[in-house]
């Protein structure tokens, strides 16, 4: 029985390990047959059990590994099936070849007419999947930003919770990354991706937008804060925090625009650059001039940690530039001047990226 999944990285993933799996320990499997048969009637079956112990074991033990888990644990365990199936099955049964060669015709037909199905009437790509997910969740931090600051000082935090919803989604965001991109890296080489494209950036860049969104957690949490906090202070700091805010969502919504349409953003460096200014203001503010305005250390703490962590973020988010620039050199991003031509053409992507099963069984 072989399924078609999904993507077609998944696709033509377990349809290569499936198959080199069943190959490979039928032949063994047949071996094992031939040796315990040559052995004698009476050593055969303890032939035939030490052979299945002892590779069910090497196999078992390679599946620890991580590498080996992320891209072959399927056929790992195809290969412990198949082999127990045909070598002790082969100990009541003379017929082990045939056995052998139905099941290898069996996963040869189904395997291929699931990839047929797979790459020339419905493809999906988990490549491209992934491409949009990161560049989705870049934007929905970017969105979080640019309402902060209106959303804490002006007090108007009945939307809180709406702003939470807006990079809730990025915190969670692990799994389905971690397995597009195992999927991507079995599929061929397919519209603006090329073979051995680097996926393993995109992680990086996924990791760095759940560190910022793990910020904006604890950010969130001064949204409709009880606490008193110094009316004083707040006006002092409310244009440099602003500022932080907004250029740091310019910057992130610049980054995710140029990894959708795989170019080149100049704009993403100026933002940064006005950002990492106004932090520096902030700190040099923070370390001056607050000391002498403590009148009420309670309603003073929860403005410089608010201030602190926007700091905070704007670290993060050159962080985030700098992976996207590695990412730029890696995959060959398109070098544009006006990157406003191409905002107009192309649309964040609407759709969530849900990573299901769609299971067509072929017997």
């Amino acid at each position: 029985m072989f399924r078609r999944v999904f993507t077609e990285g998944a696709t033509l993933g377990r349809g290569i390990n499936r198959g080199i799996a069943t190959f490979v320990a039928g032949a063994l499997g047949v071996g094992a047959h031939g040796l315990a048969r040559f052995s004698g009637e009476k050593f055969e079956p303890i032939i035939l059990g030490a052979s299945v112990f002892f590779l069910a074991s090497v196999v078992t033990f390679a599946r620890f590994f991580p590498r080996m888990k992320a891209r072959y644990d399927y056929g790992l365990v195809i290969f412990i099936l198949t082999f127990s199936l045909i070598s002790v099955s082969g100990y009541r049964d003379d017929e082990i070849l045939d056995m052998a060669l139905k099941r290898l015709t069996t996963i040869l037909i189904g395997g291929s007419t699931a990839i047929s199905i797979c790459i020339f009437i419905c493809p999906v790509w988990a490549g491209n999947d992934l491409h949009n997910l990161i560049a989705s969740n870049m934007d929905k931090l970017g969105i979080f930003l640019e309402g902060f600051g209106d959303e804490y000082f002006t007090k108007s935090y009945e939307k809180s919770k709406d702003m939470r919803a807006k990079y809730e989604s990025v915190l969670h965001s692990k799994s389905s990354e971690e397995l597009l991109a195992n999927f991507a890296k079995w599929e061929p080489r397919h519209g603006r991706f090329r073979y051995q494209h680097p996926w393993e950036q995109y992680l990086k860049i996924g990791a760095l937008n759940r560190q910022c969104a793990c910020i904006f957690e604890a950010l969130n949490g001064y949204l409709g804060s009880e606490i008193a906090t110094s009316q004083e202070i707040r006006v002092k700091i409310q244009h440099t925090c602003t500022k932080m805010s907004s250029e740091s969502s310019y910057a992130l919504k610049e980054l995710a625009l140029s990894i959708r349409t795989m170019t080149r953003s100049s704009t993403a460096v100026a933002h940064i650059m006005n950002a990492k200014v106004a932090s520096t203001n902030l700190k040099y503010f923070l370390k001056t001039n607050l000391q002498k305005e403590i009148t009420n250390l309670l309603e003073v703490i929860p403005v410089a940690t608010v201030a602190s962590l926007l700091v905070d973020i704007v670290a993060c988010v050159e962080n985030i530039a700098e992976s996207v620039n590695e990412l730029a050199k890696l995959a060959n991003f398109k070098n544009i001047v006006d990157a406003t031509k191409i905002s107009e053409k192309v649309r964040p992507c609407d759709r969530e990226i849900e990573v299901s099963h769609h299971n067509i069984y072929v017997e």
